[in-house]
């Protein structure tokens, strides 16, 4: 008989993970604390965009695999539980905080059937599995738990999910393997890589993927810096050292940097666990990645105020982009959205489009002024800042909307647009590291 899942905590993971189990033939049932989140999700509306995923679960909920509720004692019947709720950066430091991991395990622990597993996705610092092994095994002496990280990207986290480019599993016991051996057969037979690890290793495999990929963006944002410097362009030594099968392209594009609700906590939350281990000194290069990527936020504010004034006041200021990437409503520590409040309370006007964002960013950011449409973000604007790389704004034609504005200068913070496309409609053309472009 197929095993029964639960999911505890229906956020972006959450969601996504009960639909994608459920869409692989079991019977999943999702919890969380909201009632008003449970009820969206049972109609089949998720709370947040990501694409192909609402029409899963719509699909799932349908055929009757995927249920939600806001009872813990309704998983009491489930196999496998999957705890997958936020692990946010604490208020007035860097380490995560385990609040709602911790309150998840003290929930379900008495609920785990004789045999049952828990299964932890949510990143956490190094340590906590083993912690709420044992705090289970107090709870619940014939439960076991095992951790298997989460490596979604926003805007592919169905494709993620069903098609894992490998599946981390920290174990302790045989047993444990064999259950998610099960629960993963599936991709077992689609030969995607199994790694068994021990608990610790299985939480560090996440953040040390995240540490890398925040340290490659955070580089070529410092060879932005020397290009300008020194007259180079970045894309093109981009270009040249991606090709380099050691290094690669991926996350080799320059650009106002890394957002979102995974890369910034994660490496501030390892910088803070490895000084409790007393390792700080083997992160530490961190800060400085941490700081670079904050810094090329200053450098697109730099370049407005070299193409306008120093005084920004009542200047007026395009933006295209809320969300901290494409295809995401996600505008958690968004580039876009802070560079956006600096230039507004430089004191200049700022308008604000993104095709999905703008709800999620009106509600952080009250103060700055959101546009459904393009042409109406344009309207008269004396400078437009490419700070999303939508696909939408891609494909602007720019002599069109050259008509709109005030002054024809744009600032590409993510060197995704056709410079000499937007040079030739007549366009100023400003791009981090790219000091031919003006």
């Amino acid at each position: 008989m197929a095993l029964k899942l639960s999911v505890i905590g229906t956020g972006y993971l959450g969601a996504t993970h009960a639909a994608c189990m459920a869409s692989l033939g079991f019977e999943v049932i999702g919890f969380d604390t909201e009632s008003s989140k449970v009820d969206l999700l049972s109609k089949g509306k998720v709370p947040f965009y990501e694409p192909d995923l609402e029409e899963l679960l719509a699909e799932q909920i349908k055929a009757k695999r995927l249920t939600f509720t806001n009872k813990v004692e309704d998983l009491s019947d489930a196999d496998v539980h999957f705890i997958c709720v936020g692990t946010p950066q604490v208020k007035n430091g860097n380490a995560a905080d385990l609040t709602y991991v911790n309150s998840a395990l003290e929930s379900i622990a008495k609920h785990v059937k004789p045999g049952g597993l828990v299964v932890g996705k949510s990143t956490v610092p190094v340590g906590t599995a083993t912690k709420l092994r044992k705090r289970l095994l107090e709870l619940n002496p014939k439960a076991d738990l095992a951790w298997n990280p989460e490596f979604l990207r926003e805007g592919f986290a169905v494709e993620d999910t069903l098609r894992p480019n490998r599946l981390v599993i920290g174990v302790v016991t045989d047993s444990a393997e064999n259950i998610l051996k099960e629960v993963y057969a599936i991709n077992l037979k689609e030969n995607t890589p199994w790694v068994r690890a021990d608990l610790p290793t299985a939480e560090l495999v996440k953040v040390a993927a995240n540490s890398f990929l925040a340290t490659k963006i955070s580089f070529i944002n410092a060879m932005a810096e020397v290009c300008e410097a020194s007259g180079g362009d970045v894309t093109v030594l981009a270009k040249a050292i991606g090709y380099d099968p050691r290094i690669g392209s991926r996350f080799l594009q320059a650009g106002i940097g890394f957002g979102g609700g995974c890369l910034p906590k994660d490496i501030r939350a390892f910088m803070a666990r490895a000084e409790e281990l007393g390792a700080s000194q083997a992160v530490e290069f961190l800060k400085e990645i941490d700081a670079i990527n904050l810094r090329a936020r200053q450098r697109i504010i730099e370049l407005v105020r070299k193409d306008l004034s120093d005084d920004l006041v009542g200047k007026k200021v395009a933006v295209l982009g809320a969300a901290f990437k494409p295809d995401s409503d996600d505008v958690r520590d968004s580039p876009a959205l802070d560079i956006s409040a600096q230039i507004q309370a430089a004191g200049a006007n700022v308008t604000v489009h993104d095709p999905k964002a703008i709800s999620n960013a009106q509600k952080r950011f009250p103060g700055l002024t959101f546009a459904e449409d393009i042409n109406s973000t344009l309207k008269d604007a004396e400078i437009v800042l490419h700070l999303t790389e939508w696909k939408i704004y891609r494909e602007i034609d720019p002599a069109q909307i050259k008509k709109l504005v005030k002054s024809a200068i744009m600032i590409d913070g993510r060197n995704a647009l056709d410079r000499d496309l937007w040079r030739a409609a007549g366009w100023k053309f400003r791009a981090l590291g790219r000091t031919d472009s003006e």
